[in-house]
C-alpha cells in the first residue's frame, strides 16, 4: 500500500473508531448483577416504531438515532409509548439521550395496572413501586432507592434493569445503581412502557430478557447501599 493510501485508511479507521465509542452499539450488554439473561423476548434498535409500539400521550418521531419523545402542553400528561410483552424476572436493556426532559422513566406494568418503574432524571435514578389501585385506590407509590449523580443531557447513556421476584435493581452506564425490594412488584409483567415529561428524549437498543438469579447475588446484595 502506497503511503498516502496508507495514512487515508489509518485515518478513516480511527474516525470510525472514535464514532462507535461516542454511541453504545446493540450489542454492548451491561453486566448484570442480581439476574443472568435468558431466552430473547425483544430486540429493537427503536429507529423505526413498529405496530407493537402503542403511543398513548406525547409526540414520538422515529430516525436513525433512535426513539424521541417529547411532552405536547395539551395533553397535560406525560409522553408515553408502550409495547406488549410478557416475563416475571427479566432483564431490560436500552441506550437513552437526555435533551430537555426533565425525567423518563422506564415503566414495567401487569395485566390490571403499573407495578413498578425506574426514573431517570439529569440529578440521578429512582426505583419505586408504583401505586397500584390507580388514583382512588388505598394503595399508594413508594420511592425504594434514589441515588443522586449527574447525567449529561445530550449524550448517550444505557441504563440496564433487572427483576427478580420482590427485587428491583437498575445500573446507570455499568457503574451507578439503585436497588429496591418490595413485596408488591413481585407480579408477571405484561408490558413495559418509556415515557418523557418536558421536553424530549431519545432512546434507542431496547432488549428485553427473561432472567434468573445469579448464583452470586447472595453475596453480591450484601454488598449494595440500602
Amino acid at each position: 500500500m502506497k503511503r498516502p493510501n496508507l495514512i487515508r485508511a489509518l485515518a478513516i479507521g480511527t474516525l470510525a473508531l472514535g464514532l462507535n465509542a461516542a454511541e453504545p452499539t446493540a450489542d454492548t450488554a451491561l453486566k448484570t448483577r442480581m439476574t443472568e439473561r435468558g431466552k430473547n423476548l425483544l430486540a429493537d434498535n427503536l429507529t423505526t416504531v413498529g405496530s407493537n409500539w402503542k403511543a398513548g400521550k406525547g409526540k414520538w418521531e422515529a430516525a436513525d438515532t433512535g426513539l424521541r419523545g417529547s411532552e405536547l402542553k395539551e395533553d397535560m400528561h406525560g409522553a408515553v409509548i408502550r409495547q406488549n410483552v410478557a416475563f416475571h424476572n427479566g432483564v431490560i436493556q436500552f441506550s437513552f439521550r437526555l435533551d430537555g426532559t426533565k425525567q423518563i422513566s422506564l415503566s414495567l406494568n401487569g395485566a390490571k395496572g403499573h407495578v413498578s418503574r425506574v426514573i431517570v432524571r439529569p440529578n440521578g435514578l429512582v426505583v419505586q413501586k408504583d401505586d397500584q389501585d390507580g388514583k382512588n385506590g388505598p394503595d399508594t407509590g413508594k420511592v425504594l432507592q434514589t441515588v443522586e449523580t449527574p447525567i449529561k443531557a445530550g449524550e448517550w447513556h444505557t441504563l440496564l434493569v433487572e427483576l427478580n421476584g420482590k427485587e428491583i435493581l437498575a445500573t446507570l452506564d455499568g457503574e451507578q445503581i439503585a436497588y429496591g425490594e418490595h413485596e408488591a412488584i413481585d407480579k408477571p409483567i405484561t408490558n413495559i412502557g418509556l415515557t418523557v415529561a418536558g421536553e424530549s428524549a431519545s432512546f434507542k437498543n431496547l432488549t428485553v430478557n427473561e432472567g434468573t438469579q445469579s448464583k452470586d447475588w447472595e453475596k453480591v446484595r450484601g454488598t449494595l447501599k440500602k
